[in-house]
């Protein structure tokens, strides 16, 4: 929920330096998402299957986020 809330909010403010910096907070936000899921899968929540099926998918947003990062950057210059 943290990581489309953040671009949401970034994306309101109708500037691309605060849509760069929630994009970062955003990364921060799929980190902490990354981790919960490694965490679940130590303790037995999540079998080891569906916490790797689940951070590959977590890995491909962050290649999709970091792409929306770089269009931003571009459009900025």
């Amino acid at each position: 929920v943290s990581i489309p809330a953040n671009l949401a909010e970034g994306y309101g403010r109708n500037s691309d330096g605060s849509f760069l910096q929630f994009c970062r907070i955003s990364q921060g936000s799929l980190r902490e998402l990354e981790t919960h899921l490694i965490l679940s899968s130590r303790l037995g929540f999540l079998s080891p299957d569906m916490a790797n099926d689940l951070l590959a998918r977590a890995d491909e947003i962050g290649k999709i986020m970091n792409g929306l990062m770089k269009s931003i950057e571009r459009r900025k210059s």
